[in-house]
C-alpha cells in the first residue's frame, strides 16, 4: 500500500502508486543516476528479468524496465502513467495518447544516414533505380527516402552496404566510431536524439499532481544544456 511520501523528496501526498516505464539499455543506464539523485533509486535492476515492476526508494513510485520499443506501449495503454524513452523510438512509432513534456538531455545520439566512405562525396546519388536503405527504423527511413527500397534489419546494419544489400543505412550514431571502423561515413543527420520524459494523456489529467512532481524533479536533476 502506498505510504505518505514524495517524488524527488519534494511533494508529500497520500496517493495511488505511480508507474514509470523505462527503456532498457543506454536510456536505463543514463536515467538511473537521475532517479538516484531524486531519491527514487530502484531497489533492483533490469537484470532481474523475472520482476516486471521494480520498487524504488520512493514508496509511491515503481518502475517497469522494458524493451525500448515496448516502453511507449506501456505508457500509451495506461499500464504506466509515464515513461523515459529515446526520441528515436518515439519518432519511429509515433504513439498516440502520449505527450512529451521534458527532454532529459541524457542518452544523447544522432539518427544519421551513412554510406560507404568512398561514395560520400557523391551523395546523394543520381541513379535510375530506387535507392536501397537498410535500417531498424523503416518509418523514419521511408519518410526521408520516399520511393526507396527499405530493407528492415535488426542488427549489423554496417554490413548491408559492404555486402551490396543496401546503398545506405539509417541508424543511430554517437561518436561515429563504429561507422568509421566499417568503412562508412555520415552524410546526413536526420534527428538529434535523447531520452524523453513521456506521459499518458489521461494520466496527465487524473494524476496531475504526481506527474507534475515527477516532471519537476527530473527537470531539477537533468544535465544542463
Amino acid at each position: 500500500k502506498p505510504r505518505r511520501g514524495g517524488i524527488g523528496r519534494g511533494l508529500a501526498y497520500n496517493s495511488p502508486m505511480l508507474t514509470l516505464a523505462i527503456s532498457k539499455g543506454r536510456v536505463w543506464q543514463d536515467a538511473a543516476p537521475l532517479l538516484a539523485a531524486m531519491g527514487c533509486a530502484p531497489l533492483s535492476g533490469p537484470a532481474d528479468s523475472r520482476r516486471l515492476a521494480v520498487p524504488t526508494q520512493d514508496p509511491n513510485l515503481r518502475l517497469i524496465v522494458a524493451r525500448s520499443r515496448d516502453a511507449p506501449t506501456f505508457v500509451a495503454s495506461g499500464a504506466a502513467q509515464a515513461g523515459i524513452v529515446g526520441r528515436d523510438i518515439l519518432a519511429e512509432s509515433a504513439p498516440e495518447n502520449i505527450c512529451q513534456p521534458l527532454n532529459l538531455r541524457v542518452a544523447k545520439c544522432r539518427m544519421v544516414v551513412a554510406v560507404p566512405a568512398e561514395r560520400a562525396a557523391a551523395w546523394p546519388p543520381r541513379r535510375a533505380r530506387p535507392l536501397a536503405v537498410a535500417t531498424k527504423y523503416p518509418n523514419i527511413a521511408r519518410a526521408r527516402f520516399p520511393g526507396a527500397n527499405i530493407v528492415k534489419l535488426n542488427g549489423a546494419l554496417e554490413l548491408a552496404p559492404l555486402a551490396g544489400l543496401a546503398d545506405a543505412i539509417v541508424d543511430l550514431a554517437d561518436s561515429g566510431k563504429t561507422l568509421r571502423e566499417n568503412g562508412l561515413a555520415e552524410v546526413e543527420t536526420l534527428l538529434d536524439c535523447a531520452a524523453q520524459f513521456i506521459v499518458n494523456r489521461v494520466a496527465a489529467r487524473r494524476s496531475r499532481r504526481q506527474i507534475a512532481a515527477l516532471r519537476d524533479a527530473l527537470a531539477r536533476v537533468r544535465p544542463p544544456e
